[in-house]
């Protein structure tokens, strides 16, 4: 319902024309040339190139956070001296990095990945780190007393209660993901949703413009829409209320 009213009011503010005539474009031109777009192929090829980037960004630092945040949990010694650094990196506005990226790897995917590595990678980082200081210490000292071993105290104890934010991480990495790699295209790229939206934008087809900024935003809704229903089905042994 309220979709239906956003889409009325965008219809009418452009009938009316109240912003600019060069932004007043209607949803139904924006649709138009969404299936024009799609028609030709041009939509499916770009959406592909930066699908694929998300998901090779997402998988490659979702792994090297995870590892990455649960060592760092586990070695407070060495997290206190890190922190530091990370947390300086972190604060880096990584689309200053792109130029530097895209004239040390072209234009082509590699620029994009890394770009939205630098993103996912301090996302889950912090997620795993998070996880792993939330474990009860009763329940630590409980193993241990119990005999527990290191790998099982991490195996049943630390990993499982870290799971649920390293879950949430990966879910929040994935829309950044996305989000870094349309931030590179728009900056410089051979192809891309991003890349569409930098040539329709310097020749004022806004209608092109708004019908790509609704499907990404269609995108972001469909990935984390399935994140949360993967979420739940390997975190069933959770219970209903904490999930």
């Amino acid at each position: 319902m309220l979709g239906l009213l956003l889409l009325g009011l965008w219809q009418l503010a452009a009938a009316e024309k109240w912003p600019d005539p060069v932004l007043a474009k209607s949803p139904v031109q924006s649709w138009d040339y969404l299936v024009s777009a799609a028609r030709s192929g041009e939509l499916w090829s770009n959406t592909r190139s930066t699908m694929t980037a998300v998901l090779i960004a997402w998988a490659l630092a979702g792994l090297a956070g995870v590892a990455a945040g649960l060592a760092l949990g586990l070695m407070p010694r060495t997290e206190r001296v890190l922190s530091p650094f990370l947390d300086a990196a972190n604060a880096m506005p990584r689309i200053a990095l792109a130029p530097l990226l895209i004239v040390a790897l072209g234009i082509g995917t590699s620029a994009k990945v890394a770009l939205a590595s630098t993103l996912v990678f301090f996302i889950v980082v912090s997620g795993a780190r998070a996880g792993v200081r939330s474990t009860d210490a009763e329940w630590l000292r409980l193993s241990m007393v119990l005999g527990a071993r290191k790998t099982q105290l991490f195996g049943k104890v630390l990993l499982p209660v870290a799971t649920p934010a390293i879950f949430a991480a990966l879910r929040l990495g994935l829309i950044y993901s996305l989000l870094g790699v349309v931030g590179s295209e728009l900056y410089s790229a051979r192809d891309g949703l991003g890349q569409l939206i930098a040539y329709n934008s310097s020749t004022f087809q806004m209608d092109a413009v708004y019908g790509i900024l609704l499907l990404l935003a269609l995108i972001a809704v469909i990935l984390n829409q399935l994140m949360g229903f993967l979420e739940r089905r390997l975190l069933r042994w959770q219970p209903p209320a904490d999930r």
